[in-house]
């Protein structure tokens, strides 16, 4: 068929291309075949659904089927779309927006009023509950879906060739498992905190757990500190996640087989940060990293926000946005950042959703969305004020433009402290934040060079690479399509207990010989010694 074909393209065409296509038709036979496959898709909402939408995007570009699973409390999955198949569960998944939304509001307020530590344990205490109540609600829809026989039949029918999830919760985990199906994790988080926590060898002497704020180089007091986190997380995890994912995976997988096990013999972890964000630390073979796989070259912008943006000048433009949970701050902190701003020579545009503050200043549009990923890419955007959410610091990083961070909660001021101790964000408490500590902080990003200077060497890093993030991804996922799996990536540690993982048997095996040995040469020492006394007692007798 190729030689056909060769020979009728090279027939209409002039002789002088007809080397240069023989040679590209060559190439042409030497690309793998690609297919399109079946992709069962189990993702978690809000922004994590964002960037998952990004891979689902690419995967449709290239020819697969994308199938859905979607819950009834949706937010953001809509039950229609040109890139994707539905698969409606009539079940909670736990997500309450407004009810998280209301929660950071109450916890800043909290903060803002100066309150105690010991004030703010019931808000933390609540925040725990509600992770356990979300994994709760997960479990309670797989076994839904797991006593549904002819939904169960349904998936087993529709032959998919891979099963791609976000494992902060672990119902892709599950479903992937029941159905025998390759496992691919879109990841940062998983149910037992950091995702290299749950696979990856991680000493505590110099991996920092993510909430501490420290970094590999650590003092003695921080190793403290970074061990004593440690025993607090699964303190977490043997009330969040143990009591919900432990009974079922005993139901449904076997009372040997530890829910953990299903998630570290996933094929391929695709990673969503890299070691321009992470510290190095220890990896493993099936750990893909794709930091920034949702950034792309900006776009230009709508006419109107171009014209604002030129007219800025020579000063240019700070941009800011605290997220889509927040789109309303505490009154008295909107007034001052207003009149911070106002202060400013550049031009700001603020994603702000609440009252007009009556301190806001003529070089400051407020917008209820804006283009964030455009305006970062912009050559006049000088400064981005953030909350510190991984899509958003990766965009900073891909763009090279440095931050002034306001973390309000979850991993956010992990995230910040880590741009901190790169020295391309300046990082305040959102507590004590007042108008001259805001400008302030913000001067000192504008005008101190060294912060565009090192964002910039962090961008050139993160861009230097033999592939973009998002088609490694795609080779990845497709890899596992086509191979049914990557088994010879994956450690079988997971398989083995905590004594055999530490070798706590060999160690013990090892000092019981020795003191087998010990033991014989002390009795052959003092047989003889025993002897050889008796037998001077004979001779002196």
């Amino acid at each position: 068929m190729m030689k056909l074909t060769l020979c009728l393209l090279s027939d209409s065409l002039p002789d002088m291309n007809r080397p240069t296509l023989v040679v590209f038709l060559l190439l042409l036979c030497t690309l793998p075949f690609i297919h399109g496959g079946k992709v069962l898709v189990f993702p978690v909402d809000g922004s994590h659904w964002i960037n998952m939408k990004v891979i689902i995007e690419e995967l449709h570009a290239r020819g697969h089927e994308i199938f859905v699973i979607r819950p009834a409390d949706t937010w953001y999955i809509k039950a229609e779309s040109p890139l994707y198949n539905t698969i409606n569960i009539n079940s909670s998944s736990g997500f309450d927006e407004e009810a998280v939304g209301s929660f950071v509001i109450r916890m800043l307020n909290l903060r803002r009023e100066g309150a105690s530590v010991w004030a703010r344990i019931p808000l933390k205490l609540e925040l725990v509950a509600q992770f356990y109540e979300l994994n709760k609600s997960v479990v309670q829809m797989m076994e839904q879906i797991f006593e549904d026989a002819e939904m169960m039949q349904s998936f087993r029918d529709a032959k998919y060739d891979v099963v791609l999830t976000d494992p902060v919760v672990g119902g892709g985990v599950l479903l992937a498992h029941r159905l025998g199906l390759p496992l691919v994790f879109n990841v940062r988080w998983t149910v037992q905190w950091e995702g290299h926590f749950a696979i990856a060898p991680s000493p505590l002497s110099y991996v920092p757990l993510p909430g501490t704020e420290l970094t590999n180089k650590m003092t003695f007091p921080q190793r403290i500190k970074n061990v004593l986190y440690y025993f607090f997380t699964r303190f977490q995890i043997a009330y969040i996640a143990d009591p919900n994912y432990k009974p079922f995976v005993h139901r449904y997988f076997g009372s040997d087989v530890h829910y953990m096990e299903l998630f570290q013999a996933a094929d391929i972890w695709l990673m969503r940060n890299d070691f321009t964000f992470e510290f190095p630390r220890p990896t493993m073979p099936n750990i893909v990293y794709m930091a920034g796989f949702q950034c792309k070259p900006s776009k230009p912008l709508p006419q109107d926000l171009e014209d604002f943006v030129q007219s800025s000048g020579e000063h240019g433009i700070i941009v800011m946005t605290l997220g889509t949970l927040v789109g309303e701050l505490p009154e008295d902190l909107t007034e001052d950042i207003a009149a911070a701003f106002a202060q400013l020579p550049q031009k700001v545009i603020w994603r702000h959703m609440g009252k007009r503050p009556s301190t806001l200043g003529n070089n400051t549009l407020l917008l209820d969305w804006l283009p964030q990923n455009d305006l970062l890419g912009h050559p006049k955007t000088r400064v981005f004020v953030a909350h510190g959410g991984t899509n958003g610091v990766q965009e900073a990083i891909y763009h090279g433009v440095p931050l002034v961070g306001l973390p309000l909660m979850f991993d956010q001021q992990d995230n910040l402290s880590r741009m901190k101790a790169r020295d391309v964000a300046k990082v305040l408490d959102i507590a004590t934040v007042t108008k001259d500590i805001f400008l302030e902080a913000l001067k000192e990003v504008l005008y101190k060079p060294s912060y565009r200077e090192k964002m910039q060497m962090l961008s050139r890093l993160h861009r230097d690479q033999p592939m973009k993030p998002l088609d490694r991804a795609m080779f990845w996922i497709e890899f596992v399509m086509r191979h049914k799996g990557a088994s010879h990536l994956r450690t079988e540690s997971y398989k083995m207990s905590k004594i055999q993982y530490y070798c706590i048997d060999v160690a013990a095996f090892l000092l019981a010989v020795v003191l087998l040995i010990a033991i014989i040469f002390i009795s052959i020492l003092r047989f003889l010694w025993q002897t050889l006394f008796y037998r001077d007692k004979m001779k002196k007798e």
